[in-house]
């Protein structure tokens, strides 16, 4: 197996994020400055500097953690950056490893691994009911590898349907032949939507 050493996991590029945070954190900041200024005009000065500052910081706070936010897997540990601080799961050393499916408009379907320190959870497809965005092909290798390599039978399960999802990738075989998007499916037939984790017949149904 090839070590590809640092990949990113991003579903959607931070990229694409940024700019919609940036615009919606100029719209928050200045609703906050409004805000500020009403309250300062009908209770007080004190009061409106207090409460525009609050919210300006708030939407800068707001952007600029947005910004931080990265996936990543390196030499099979997967790391989450939030805004304070970067939880680590080993893939070789995991005591659990799950799927989970979310059914709404845009539905999605997640990898979540954890071992005794906490999870890391990440965004491998995401689907309306023509369409979709999935993991780039070298993101999902790269976790299916970690996952192989690991003694537990749900990551080698895993590891199975991502190996699975990338062959049909590389035909571009349709969604109903994808077993990502299967997955939903799955959740709306069993009644569990609009949030579940797969049980382990289902994720072993999704590779038949």
């Amino acid at each position: 197996m090839v070590d590809r050493g640092v990949v990113a996991l991003d579903l959607v590029p931070t990229e694409l994020i940024v700019p919609r945070l940036r615009v919606a954190g100029a719209v928050f900041a200045l609703v906050g400055a409004v805000l500020g200024a009403v309250a300062a005009f009908l209770i007080n000065p004190v009061v409106g500097v207090v409460l525009g500052i609050a919210l300006v910081a708030t939407a800068a706070f707001a952007v600029v953690s947005g910004g931080r936010r990265r996936v990543w897997i390196d030499h099979g540990v997967v790391s989450r950056r939030g805004a304070l601080r970067v939880r680590r799961v080993n893939m070789s050393d995991a005591t659990r490893v799950e799927i989970i499916v979310r059914v709404a408009r845009v539905s999605q379907v997640l990898l979540r691994v954890g071992d005794s320190s906490g999870d890391v959870t990440v965004g491998v497809a995401m689907y309306t009911d023509d369409g979709g965005r999935e993991l780039q092909p070298i993101a999902l290798r790269a976790l299916a590898d970690a996952l192989s390599r690991s003694a537990l039978a749900s990551a080698l399960a895993v590891s199975s349907v991502l190996v699975t999802q990338l062959r049909a990738e590389a035909r571009e075989a349709g969604l109903l032949e994808r077993p990502l998007f299967r997955a939903i499916g799955v959740v709306r037939e069993s009644g569990r939507a609009p949030a579940t984790v797969l049980t382990d017949a289902e994720v072993a149904a999704l590779t038949a």
